[in-house]
């Protein structure tokens, strides 16, 4: 028999959803199958699989320890692995209480896989957690930590995640109605000197994983909206700070593009003629855009130390050179 104590991380659940978290190589059938014939008992008494589970409770599973093991897959991830697609410049924790985290993404690291043998964010987060502590491999059967918002590969910048199921499930709620203000800092092609709030329709191409921006509605379109603030404004380049409103596909990129002030370095959206100077003088090969700042409302009642906190990820060493390079030597 193994008896698992029901904990913070656990509370809340459905129990099935629980024992299919739990013991995730096992058929949903066996496990209905066991609990119809008490085999698996919520605190000593027959279960249906349909119970919340509440802080203290207690399951009992009547089977041998090399039928829970043939079911669970414990593993150890491998700590801080390096990918040879990522450059130096390492993840960093901007902020971290019991409930949650704040990463700076490098340019260059995947947020979450993209196939099985991707190394991701979540991988880092997992290796840094058992290696701190803050988890044990025990409780990865039963609770995953994971990132709440995600940023293009070569978009680096604040990526938020859950340490505990309270912490991931309310900052993903803040990020999906938009309590959470977020913006973002890049250097954009040509002058912009007026604050713009710009609205549109974006609609995007699945086979060539790239959006088009209409000023109309277009069928398979979704709204968009964005707000950009000129902060310096040099001869050919334009620092912009971007309140990302609505959170779509590459939307910063196109809708910058759209209006005629692509993002230095895109080759994607971007203008090739000032991306090419761009990689001969200091090698960006990406576009130059990051996640620089994320601010919380006055009041989180269920997160307090996030209570009108900003966060702040500086931007990168790169970013810094040609931001000096094309408009602080302007000034």
């Amino acid at each position: 028999m193994q008896t698992i104590n029901i904990e913070k991380n656990d509370a809340g659940q459905r129990a099935d959803k629980f024992l299919t978290k739990y013991l995730p190589l096992a058929p949903k059938s066996f496990l209905y199958k066991m609990m119809r014939k008490k085999n698996i008992t919520l605190n000593k008494k027959k279960m249906t699989g349909k119970e919340h589970l509440a802080l203290g409770d207690q399951i009992q599973m009547f089977f041998s320890e090399e039928t829970i093991g043939k079911f669970s897959k414990m593993h150890t991830p491998k700590l801080m692995q390096t990918d040879t697609n990522i450059p130096s410049s390492k993840v960093s924790v901007i902020y971290e209480d019991e409930d949650v985290l704040f990463l700076d993404k490098p340019c260059g690291m995947l947020s979450q896989k993209a196939k099985a043998t991707d190394f991701s964010l979540v991988e880092w987060l997992t290796g840094y957690l058992l290696k701190t502590q803050a988890i044990t491999q025990e409780e990865l059967l039963r609770f995953h930590p994971s990132i709440c918002n995600r940023l293009d590969r070569n978009t680096s910048g604040i990526v938020t995640a859950g340490k505990s199921l309270k912490g991931l499930q309310v900052l993903s709620t803040m990020i999906q109605n938009r309590s959470v203000r977020k913006y973002y800092r890049t250097i954009v092609c040509g002058q912009m000197k007026e604050s713009v709030r710009a609205k549109g329709y974006l609609k995007k191409d699945e086979n060539q994983n790239k959006v088009t921006v209409f000023s109309d509605r277009q069928e398979g379109s979704v709204p968009i909206e964005t707000e950009y603030v000129p902060i310096q404004t040099g001869t050919d380049f334009t620092l912009l700070e971007v309140h990302l409103i609505t959170g779509r596909t590459h939307q910063i990129r196109a809708h910058l593009a759209s209006l005629g002030h692509p993002v230095l370095g895109d080759y994607k959206y971007g203008k090739r003629s000032a991306n090419d100077r761009a990689k001969k003088e200091f090698g960006l090969t990406h576009q130059l855009l990051h996640a620089y700042r994320m601010e919380f409302p006055e009041e989180v009642p269920d997160l307090p130390s996030l209570s009108g906190r900003v966060i702040l990820a500086k931007v990168p060493r790169q970013f810094a050179k040609i931001l000096h390079q094309y408009l602080e030597k302007e000034q």
